[in-house]
């Protein structure tokens, strides 16, 4: 068994209440690492076909890795799987925080889950132990509640707990699964499913928190390096000032701060929710995850028309700064903290929500939605609107019972406002525009699980930063820039090759805003050097690092192969192809169709799929060891 882990899996029915643990050996752990990864493997091989995403037969997979707990910055992360609400196919989310590592140091590597609780139940972990508690005082109650009950109840106010909030339990399809009352495993509605499981929460604490490693003495060199190399990185310098808020500024100088709902990329009051206003005026601290020197979280504190946000919530990242702030022409930072505030109260992914509510304004703005509908006017800009749209979906109250739907299934609810959806897959595109970060339309398109942001490096880093990041780039086989604003073949092999990478972090769950490619803390090389010092694999490289990321990206793949989604799905919505609007760098920049089915061509190929239906091919899966997979 390497070392890092415990070599346990938790196995939890909440059908008939029973609950054991699986030991798998050390190749399994080798072959998948955890995450996503180690989560599809169990449900593709439990999960049948056509499951309802909502139903008892939708396994649930909450995994971390064999770096998990280790004491360097960045590793305290979890991956949630389960076939999705909200998306076509595969859903899959991450989240850090304390959570992960107390899980680890309570006893299991990760947790599976199957069936349904007739009644409300959660789940305690403690030092190897575990057991479903009854519910039914939680059901209902926000996660700062539950987090007082359940710290109250069991004497210990260092447990970690993991929930769905009410709107979770609503099935809100963009709900969240949430811990500490700020950190979001937020996209593809995965807080819905844990709602309709009826699983409250996982409650963990661990007694020890150390475990055995390979090498103490050499993680505990990289870990030094890391901390020290902090104030000489200036992304990382500003990940602890601003948090990633300090990106609102420089996405609005080059045009692409989302504003309106994607119809420009440059928001004329962008100044007003930057991270600098918001270190300026309602910050109150910085917060960090188990281990970690980053401290790139935000607590703040404000009101907005009388309601008071707390501490306790967090503070907005830069996708919330975005999603209900330029996305809805809201340039009221206080609205847009409320907002947040409510998303983690109650369990929302701000991205999903954020981006709904202004698809909602939008649609006011072109008469398809009414004052009436809704009960008052909802026009782009006004702040009370959103927050009260907002709270709304939550509760699925009124019309909030059409948008907790999300925009895509909400447009087919009222049979309009199409043309105004931003979604792939039913996946509400995240606050990085693809007109100007070409390689993003690409990624966007044929991600497993929707438009997503953080499934591989943003053109940038090959472009006009080539030279500051090139040999890390070069390190895992990326050789030369590329053009700006390009989507030649070249860059195509760049975006598939991050993926890889970004995937491999999604499979290792470490931080992407700490471990990457390019700008972050730690690179390529470091990420092999932590894999060796943790698990004592000292044959461990760069050349399989990138082929478990690859793996897992087949192994999400084919699941959605066999949900029969398929290249027919890898499509951008038609808003994209639209030029864009206002003034700034990117006014007037569109995507090309012909330029997209071009390049997902040469992903397919690249990828060794069919390029046809864009499925996984048999040689590949056998290549990568997944001939268990039916192809």
């Amino acid at each position: 068994m390497p070392r890092g882990c415990h070599g346990k899996i938790l196995h939890v029915n909440l059908t008939d209440g029973e609950i054991s643990s699986e030991q798998p050996g050390e190749a399994f752990y080798r072959k998948y690492l955890g995450g996503s990864a180690m989560g599809l493997y169990y449900i593709l091989k439990g999960m049948p076909a056509g499951a309802d995403p909502l139903g008892p037969e939708n396994i649930l997979t909450l995994m971390l890795s064999v770096l998990t707990g280790a004491p360097i910055s960045g590793q305290s992360r979890l991956t949630a799987n389960a076939s999705s609400p909200l998306v076509d196919g595969i859903g899959d989310s991450q989240c850090g925080g304390f959570f992960p590592a107390e899980l680890k140091f309570a006893g299991f590597d990760g947790i599976v889950v199957r069936g349904q609780s007739p009644q409300p139940v959660y789940l305690w972990i403690k030092d190897g132990e575990a057991e479903l508690r009854d519910a039914a005082h939680l059901w209902g109650k926000t996660t700062g509640t539950v987090d007082e009950i359940l710290k109250n109840e069991l004497g210990d106010k260092k447990i970690e707990i993991m929930q769905c909030g009410p709107a979770g339990e609503k099935l809100v399809r963009v709900a969240a699964i949430i811990n500490m009352a700020n950190r979001a495993a937020g996209r593809t509605g995965l807080g819905a499913v844990m709602g309709a499981k009826r699983l409250k929460a996982v409650v963990a604490r661990g007694s020890s928190k150390r475990l055995p490693v390979a090498d103490q003495k050499g993680l505990n060199s990289l870990a030094r390096a890391g901390a020290a190399a902090v104030d000489e990185n200036a992304g990382m310098v500003e990940m602890r000032s601003l948090g990633t808020a300090g990106v609102t500024a420089y996405q609005n100088a080059v045009g692409g701060l989302p504003t309106n709902n994607f119809n420009a990329g440059q928001f004329k009051e962008g100044d007003s929710i930057s991270g600098e206003t918001m270190t300026d005026t309602i910050l109150t601290g910085n917060d960090t995850c188990y281990a970690c020197t980053v401290q790139c979280k935000r607590a703040v504190e404000t009101e907005f028309e009388g309601e008071a946000v707390h501490e306790r919530y967090g503070g907005p990242e830069y996708e919330t700064l975005a999603t209900f702030g330029s996305y809805c022409g809201v340039s009221d930072l206080n609205a847009v903290a409320l907002a947040n505030q409510l998303c983690n109260e109650y369990g929302l992914d701000t991205i999903g929500a954020g981006a709904t509510v202004a698809w909602a304004m939008e649609c006011f703005e072109h008469g398809l939605i009414s004052t009436e509908e809704v009960g008052f006017p909802i026009p782009m800009g006004d702040a009370r609107a959103m927050v009260r749209l907002t709270k709304m979906l939550t509760n699925r109250e009124g019309f909030g019972d059409v948008l907790a739907e999300g925009s895509r299934a909400a447009a087919d609810r009222i049979g309009k406002g199409y043309e105004f959806l931003i979604t792939v897959k039913g996946a509400e595109a995240p606050a990085h525009m693809p007109q100007v970060k070409r390689s993003l339309g690409l990624i966007y398109a044929v991600n497993p699980f929707g438009a997503d942001h953080q499934s591989s490096e943003h053109d940038p880093a090959v472009e006009s930063d080539y030279r500051s990041y090139a040999q890390r780039l070069q390190s895992i086989g990326i050789n030369q820039s590329t053009p700006e604003h390009s989507l030649e073949r070249d860059k195509v092999r760049y975006a598939l090759t991050t993926q890889h990478l970004y995937s491999f972090l999604d499979s290792a769950n470490l931080c992407q805003f700490v471990w990457g490619s390019a700008w972050q803390l730690f690179g390529p090389e470091d990420t092999v050097r932590l894999v060796r010092t943790v698990t004592g694999w000292e044959d461990f490289s760069i050349a399989e690092m990138l082929q478990v990321g690859e793996r897992r990206l087949n192994m999400l793949r084919a699941f959605n192969a066999r949900e029969g989604v398929n290249r027919a799905a890898d499509r951008l919505p038609g808003k994209f192809y639209k030029a864009l609007q206002g003034e700034g760098p990117s006014a007037g920049m569109t995507l090309d169709i012909e330029e997209i089915l071009q390049a997902q061509d040469w992903y397919y190929e690249m990828s060794g799929w069919d390029t046809g239906s864009g499925n996984p091919t048999p040689e590949t899966l056998a290549r990568l060891g997944l001939e268990w997979i039916p192809a």
